[in-house]
């Protein structure tokens, strides 16, 4: 019983936890081109949604069960997603901002069991949730480079349920999750190389319920117009995470890519 659902949680975990917090991305508040809208008191206000190809690879453990070595692409992680939202947002006066991103992602997956005697088959859902809010003062802005010093605060929630349908488990289910704060800091900046292409890119590293939260990033955008700005690059994140039989200690990267439009 417990090789085979080593077996099967290894599967699912590999293709359904492979997006999680994590974090910011396309648009983060790492990337101020996303939209400004000013007021009379000098606040400017950015607002976008993003999205991450991104890959998972690390240790999994859950449910009372061995670790899970992980590795998949974005490709098996896709085929499972039920559901994602991603978003940033961020207000700016003068050198100083305040910025929030925050994911949330669903996947599920299913497979028989070999005998079918204790179920018919098993299926695993997990949700993940990871939240920045933080706060940055910019140390360095010529007008054409700015460089901001960082700081904030990172939630992560991560739950897996699983389901047994048909034989003795019938109808059972069983549910493992945890929820920690990370403090955050580090650097992030943008450089104009044209009045159209502008680089951009961020470094953040932290702890608190986690060992060791960290995430870093480089893109390049494009202005197509005053309302409309596309970016593309690379990111990765990692955290490692362990409490109680509870090992979430993964590293997801991959291409980041998206568009902007101001209002």
């Amino acid at each position: 019983m417990t090789s085979w659902l080593v077996r099967n949680l290894a599967f699912a975990a590999s293709c359904l936890l492979g997006s999680s917090a994590l974090a910011a991305d396309i648009y983060s508040p790492m990337t101020p081109q996303a939209r400004d809208i000013t007021t009379e008191s000098g606040w400017t206000f950015s607002f976008a949604p993003y999205f991450w190809a991104a890959g998972l690879s690390g240790d999994i453990e859950q449910f009372g069960l061995p670790a899970v070595d992980v590795d998949a692409s974005f490709s098996d992680v896709f085929d499972h997603l039920d559901f994602a939202l991603m978003a940033t947002a961020e207000a700016r006066n003068g050198p100083y901002s305040i910025f929030g991103d925050a994911m949330y992602i669903k996947l599920s997956g299913q497979g028989g069991t070999p005998r079918g005697i204790l179920a018919d088959d098993v299926e695993l859902a997990t949700e993940t949730f990871a939240g920045l809010l933080g706060a940055g003062y910019a140390i360095y802005d010529d007008g054409s480079s700015r460089l901001d010093i960082v700081g904030g605060l990172r939630v992560w929630s991560v739950e897996s349920e699983l389901s047994f349908s048909g034989g003795l488990l019938d109808g059972r289910s069983r549910t493992d999750d945890a929820t920690w704060v990370d403090g955050m800091a580090g650097f992030r900046g943008t450089y104009t190389i044209t009045p159209e292409i502008f680089l951009t890119g961020w470094g953040l590293v932290g702890a608190g319920g986690a060992d060791l939260d960290w995430d870093v990033a480089a893109a390049i955008g494009y202005r197509f117009s005053d309302t409309v700005s596309a970016v593309a690059g690379y990111r990765a994140l990692g955290v490692d995470y362990s409490d109680d039989g509870f090992v979430f200690d993964v590293v997801e990267q991959g291409p980041i890519l998206g568009l902007v439009v101001r209002f």
